[in-house]
């Protein structure tokens, strides 16, 4: 990719789709919660989803849709444990929205977000649908961000263009709501990938499931998995040719490359943007004896409650993270453990090394590097998280209010 390619905040048009957002009052007032896009002609399409027990309704309705066309979505009410009248609502929502967007009711996929255990506000949903799709537009996507959003304090959306060789310069737009109750086990709350990239369903799943595993899967908040985790993905194949079937088709690399940039740019937002924070932190680990105790070790680090009040109160209390490292299930050596701060040696041989005036420094800025060197093998990994902030508790014990 060159620098062109770079993901870049912004809404703008991507051949083949329309987009529209409307202000349903389900559960907020006066403000877009409803969201639809519709792709112009079939597509490839490709969904990742939560992996928690108590996945919501329209997380299992989207299971089953292939070849998607169109993507509604709410925010406010998560549309989970609802039992049966929650399932019989996400079939009449595809249903109304589909007849509306000229889409069948099973290639319309839905996604949820709010609060869990409340039945969805259908009349209110039902009544907005005409409006909403009659307002879909080229110009929508801006709109559709906002009205996906919860506890976030801005819309998440980036865009980029990219280079296919002899298929020519083609677009990849994402955006993405989550601000807590983020520790994805597949992607984060809610996140949407368009292109006009033609592209087999297929080979659309096996890309984007590596994506997530190397994007959002990457993240955490506050160590809490949620039951809507939905991302889903959608090739309006308006940029023509014949689609990619696989890794090997011609193309088929620079794509990836630039689907795994995207999702990295959507998946970093989550974490800047999460409920109560004042600091992003990249916890890498290296050193570790295999490729999953390097990952334990980094996401044990990361969703420590300890360490993420101590990166929020600048303090430079490193026998936190020795002991977090312990706990993680990776094999090491305490006294032969490396930290640092960014460039700063913090502890060495799993001792002060005397750097402590040096390390707070480093604490103070709003995004830097804690690296922690097992010293036991050759494997890394690296989680991005936050800081634990008063203001977290704040916005989280008062949710439902």
């Amino acid at each position: 990719m060159t620098k062109n390619d770079t993901p870049v905040p912004v809404c703008s048009p991507v051949p083949g789709f329309r987009a529209a957002s409307a202000a349903s009052g389900m559960r907020y007032r006066d403000r877009p919660d409803l969201g639809l896009i519709v792709a112009d002609r079939p597509c490839g399409s490709a969904g990742v989803f939560t992996r928690n027990t108590c996945a919501a309704a329209p997380v299992v309705w989207s299971r089953q849709v292939t070849d998607a066309r169109a993507i509604l979505v709410n925010a406010g009410q998560a549309n989970a444990q609802t039992g049966e009248r929650g399932r019989a609502d996400c079939a009449a929502s595809a249903e109304a929205a589909g007849k509306l967007a000229g889409v069948p009711a099973g290639r319309v996929l839905l996604a949820s977000t709010g609060i869990i255990g409340q039945r969805m506000n259908m009349p209110a949903m039902l009544a907005a649908l005409p409006a909403l799709a009659g307002s879909l537009s080229e110009d929508g996507l801006d709109g559709f961000s906002r009205a996906i959003l919860t506890t976030d304090t801005r819309p998440k959306a980036f865009r980029t263009e990219t280079d296919l060789g002899a298929r020519g310069r083609f677009t990849l737009w994402g955006c993405v709501k989550g601000a807590g109750m983020i520790a994805p086990d597949m992607a984060t709350l809610l996140a949407f990938v368009l292109t006009d990239v033609p592209a087999e369903s297929g080979y659309l799943k096996s890309v984007l499931g590596k994506a997530a595993e190397l994007s959002f899967n990457r993240i955490t908040v506050d160590g809490d998995t949620s039951t809507n985790d939905t991302l889903l993905a959608l090739s309006s194949s308006a940029g023509g040719g014949a689609p990619l079937a696989s890794s090997a088709s011609p193309g088929a690399d620079r794509f990836e490359e630039a689907l795994f940039r995207l999702m990295e740019s959507l998946a970093r937002s989550v974490v800047e943007d999460a409920e109560g924070a004042t600091k992003t932190v990249t916890v890498a680990v290296r050193g570790a004896e295999t490729p999953g105790q390097a990952l334990a070790a980094a996401r044990t680090v990361a969703c420590s409650p300890l360490v993420k009040t101590a990166f929020f109160g600048e303090d430079a209390n490193w026998g936190r993270i020795l002991c977090a490292l312990g706990r993680s299930g990776a094999a090491f050596d305490p006294y032969r453990v490396d930290l640092y701060l960014d460039g700063v040696h913090w502890v060495k041989d799993g001792v002060d090394n005397g750097r402590e005036e040096d390390a707070q420094k480093v604490m103070k800025l709003a995004s830097y590097t804690l690296t922690a060197d097992l010293n036991r093998g050759s494997h890394d990994a690296a989680v991005l998280t936050c800081d634990l902030s008063h203001e977290y508790v704040t916005i989280n014990g008062s949710y439902r209010s």
